[in-house]
């Protein structure tokens, strides 16, 4: 459980204690704190631990309910992008001031939110809360949790029930992952969530409006003129796909109004929830670093790259762009070979229908598995090739391989001692699986697990004591 990851947004209406909370969570002051409410304007991130459990906490501005005004609306929509984005989420309360219409308000909010809520009652350290304390009950969320953030009471009590709740959450998980592996026998179905990504005004509105055949995002030559993520659905070649066209991702020092950063965590959705990722240069630009940025954050994902060279009809040497393309690519991302590029003028409309075909086919690869038989005959000559290492005169055994999963493609290698093979030797699997399973530009995960065949027949003699 430990190993599972989550994200935690802590909600409420201003000045109950959300920054104090989130800075005992994260041990030191990142959120400002003072007495006049809502101080705190932006949301911020960090890494907290409380206890065994490491998190990424978002302290919101505060589920403020006055439209009228703009800072305010827009600090509420941060609230909800957070509750949107979490995977637990703490609505806080001041017990000592007792409820509030705005905290029944937004405790309605959120009971009709996916996202599983904990009640918090913040600033429990004297007896003047405990009334407040029964009367949260009243919110429908629960026994809510009475801390003192100030203080640090209470932590225990808020650990358990996290835990609890993760441990809810990772069980799901993993009835959602055996459900998916009784089906890999089924071709990949459905629609293809294809994301276009780039810096701005490379032209992935213009790439869109080309596809679709209509002006159906604004183009301009303003960088950064799509502010919010487009969704739209239409097929190539009856293959159902779902195109979206995002807000350019900019440098992150030149993101500084708060449209922009929700602008930046729109794409970066947009790639955690794609198939296929279209990274989107410019022919005169190609393969800057924040560009190497967006593509192993692709990568990283798990998710299929494509890279698409827009305004090749402008470019000046053809040959010697496209060589210095690959050449970055290859030397920046050595662990994903052979990533897929296409140069197209989108102005023009030309080289679409390669563009999409090399789509569908990234798409069929990430979808790809290999049988177990296969892959063991292979692992065994891979191991006679080249023998896994001997550290303190015993060789690793690799003993059984089986692919756990597609999408992208993972494999689970059974190991005598896992912590023990090199990084080095864990490159020369994948690179071997890439080439002779045809597998290039998809990210390959291989993961070594402890132990025997867990398939083969167990030899259920007893032992002989003495």
């Amino acid at each position: 459980m430990n190993d599972m990851t989550f994200t935690l947004a802590i909600l409420g209406r201003p000045n109950v204690g959300k920054s104090t909370l989130f800075n005992r969570l994260v041990g030191k002051r990142q959120a400002l704190v003072a007495p006049e409410p809502g101080v705190t304007r932006d949301r911020r991130e960090g890494k907290a631990r409380l206890y065994d459990l490491d998190f990424t906490a978002i302290d919101t501005a505060g589920l403020e309910d006055a439209a009228e005004d703009a800072l305010e609306r827009r600090m509420r929509g941060q609230s909800e992008r957070a509750l949107a984005e979490a995977d637990v989420a703490l609505l806080v309360i001041d017990a000592r001031a007792g409820l509030m219409p705005l905290d029944r308000h937004f405790a309605d909010l959120l009971r009709r939110s996916r996202t599983p809520v904990i009640l918090v009652a913040n600033k429990c350290e004297g007896a003047a809360a405990e009334a407040g304390v029964a009367e949260a009950f009243a919110l429908g969320l629960g026994e809510p949790v009475a801390v003192s953030a100030e203080h640090g009471l209470g932590m225990a009590d808020l650990h358990e029930v996290l835990k609890d709740r993760i441990q809810e959450l990772d069980a799901k998980s993993q009835e959602e992952a055996i459900e998916a592996e009784d089906q890999e026998g089924e071709p990949p179905a459905g629609t293809l969530q294809l994301a276009i990504v780039g810096r701005p005004n490379v032209g992935k509105s213009t790439l869109v409006n080309r596809l679709l055949g209509d002006e159906r995002v604004l183009t301009g030559p303003e960088a950064g003129i799509t502010r919010d993520a487009i969704a739209i659905e239409w097929s190539y070649k009856n293959q159902p796909i779902r195109l979206v066209d995002t807000a350019g991702l900019r440098r992150r020092s030149r993101v500084n109004e708060s449209l922009e950063k929700l602008s930046t965590a729109d794409t970066m959705r947009a790639v955690k929830y794609a198939q296929v990722v279209v990274l989107m240069v410019d022919a005169e630009m190609a393969m800057e670093k924040q560009d190497l940025t967006i593509a192993a954050h692709v990568i990283e994902e798990g998710r299929a790259l494509i890279v698409v060279v827009n305004k090749w009809d402008a470019c000046a040497d053809r040959e010697a762009t496209l060589a210095a393309l690959r050449a970055r690519l290859e030397r920046s991302l050595p662990r994903v070979r052979g990533i897929p590029v296409v140069t197209v003028s989108a102005l023009r409309g030309a080289n679409m229908d390669r563009m999409l075909d090399a789509v569908l086919g990234a798409y069929e690869v990430w979808n790809r598995r290999v049988s177990t038989p296969v892959l063991n005959r292979w692992l065994a000559a891979m191991v006679q090739a080249h023998p896994p290492p001997a550290p303190g005169g015993r060789r690793i055994k690799l003993r059984y391989m089986t692919q756990a999963s597609a999408r992208p493609p993972t494999f689970a290698v059974f190991c005598s001692r896992p912590k023990d093979l090199p990084d080095s030797y864990i490159r020369y699997l994948e690179n071997g699986l890439r080439e002779d399973f045809d597998l290039p530009g998809t990210p390959i995960r291989v993961n070594l697990r402890k132990g025997e065949n867990p398939y083969a027949p167990k030899d259920r003699r007893p032992r002989k004591l003495g």
